[in-house]
């Protein structure tokens, strides 16, 4: 299907209650997470604000963490994780913990310091701090069908980004070729599906992310290598 050059979406009362709703649970997980010190970040659209009933809420710690400070942090705001997991996208990607507390809310973190590329990923979907989310703001950023989603008074005007990826990574303040990157990821997804991930084991009730991606990295040497990679500034 084309899509239309530009389009402009105009959001109904329900679609800003449930921004406000899922935002406010955003809010109260960062605000956790604030009070032992660690910044976090939302992303996606929770912070573009083009949220559907079917959104998710993503927050993100971007500096690698220990991961007991963070689930300490979240079980004395009574936040019990469902699910904790270890995934690394390819063997180039870092690997990371998600903490799920219910099937639309998960924590992540890398677990090992991130290439500046990996970083640019968040801003290329739309990312928010703590304070932005209490100031009710909204950023512009690319959903998954490559469309610009730039936020207005009454919704949102999006607008396809291919063939304009250069704007794009100045508008986003990010590199050409992070957007590339995504558009190319984006664009094979439509082609041949979503595939599966390098790596992905979930963690038992006793063990700790660092101990597994230790014991992992101890037997396969592609994670090895990525651990030991000393990223660019």
């Amino acid at each position: 299907m084309r899509r239309p050059e530009v389009r402009e979406v105009i959001y109904d009362e329900d679609r800003w209650e449930l921004l406000r709703s899922l935002r406010a649970r955003a809010v109260r997980i960062m605000e956790a997470l604030e009070v032992r010190g660690i910044r976090s970040i939302a992303h996606g659209s929770l912070a573009r604000g083009d949220v559907r009933p079917t959104s998710d809420v993503d927050i993100f710690i971007p500096d690698p963490p220990a991961s007991a400070i963070v689930e300490l942090a979240l079980e004395l705001s009574g936040l019990r994780p469902v699910r904790r997991l270890l995934v690394q996208a390819t063997p180039a990607y870092v690997p990371k913990a998600y903490i799920e507390l219910d099937e639309q809310t998960s924590i992540s973190f890398p677990l090992a310091k991130m290439r500046p590329i990996e970083r640019e990923f968040y801003a290329f979907g739309g990312e928010i701090g703590l304070e932005g989310l209490r100031a009710g703001e909204r950023v512009p950023g690319v959903d998954k069908r490559l469309m610009l989603i730039e936020p207005t008074e009454r919704g949102h005007v999006e607008s396809s980004i291919l063939g304009r990826e250069g704007e794009v990574a100045r508008l986003l303040g990010i590199s050409l070729e992070a957007v590339m990157d995504r558009v190319r990821a984006l664009l094979r997804r439509d082609e041949v599906g979503r595939t599966g991930v390098f790596l992905k084991r979930e963690l038992g009730p006793d063990e700790s992310f660092e101990a597994v991606l230790a014991d992992i990295a101890a037997k396969n040497p592609a994670v090895r290598r990525r651990l030991m990679e000393r990223p660019s500034a």
